[in-house]
């Protein structure tokens, strides 16, 4: 890799979708260097109905991609719980917020819950207060916000730019008998 390559800095967003709150966050990579850009929520607790959220999280979505203009967009993916009704409406939010990524022809990468845990604590079952101690330690900020949908969002992002950085994953291979066969130049 030159030098060039590895100071080249690349903008990523995350997003926790969700129909009371929404998390956001975005970071920056230059080389190995990672740097918290922004995180937060938008309450939409308060608003009248589901459509006036979703076009809320549209907005809001694309107002954070003109302001900070990712490369890539992550997304958490809804988990299945108990009651169907709430699946429904996390995944018309989480589309909503896609919808907004791909406006701007944004790659999208959306990654489970225990997915994106694992990638930042080391454990696909930590608690959301884990995950956020681990991002304070890993991008070195102080202050913890007021709600755990911005750390989510956050390590959505942070689980994107490790797993990109996976020879495995970035390729869309299965194995490493697969990427060596893709990849014959790069094994020694």
């Amino acid at each position: 890799m030159s030098n060039k390559e590895e100071l080249k800095k690349k903008v990523i967003m995350g997003v926790d979708p969700g129909t009371t709150a929404m998390g956001y966050g975005v970071i920056t990579v230059i080389g190995n260097k990672l740097n918290l850009v922004c995180l937060g929520t938008v309450q939409l607790n308060k608003l009248p109905d589901a459509y006036a959220k979703l076009k809320k999280i549209y907005e809001k979505v694309s107002a954070l991609i003109t302001s900070y203009k990712p490369d890539e967009f992550a997304i958490e993916a809804p988990f299945y719980g108990k009651n169907p009704q709430s699946m429904l409406k996390l995944g018309r939010a989480q589309g909503v917020a896609i919808a907004a990524a791909a406006s701007f022809d944004l790659p999208v990468t959306e990654y489970a819950p225990k997915k994106i845990k694992q990638s930042v604590t080391g454990n696909g079952n930590a608690s959301k207060h884990q995950v956020a101690a681990m991002l304070q330690q890993i991008l070195k900020y102080k202050e913890s916000p007021k709600f755990l949908d911005a750390t989510d969002a956050l390590a959505a992002a942070l689980c994107h730019h490790y797993q990109s950085k996976n020879p495995l994953s970035a390729g869309g291979h299965k194995d490493w008998g697969a990427f060596i066969k893709a990849n014959p130049g790069r094994v020694k």
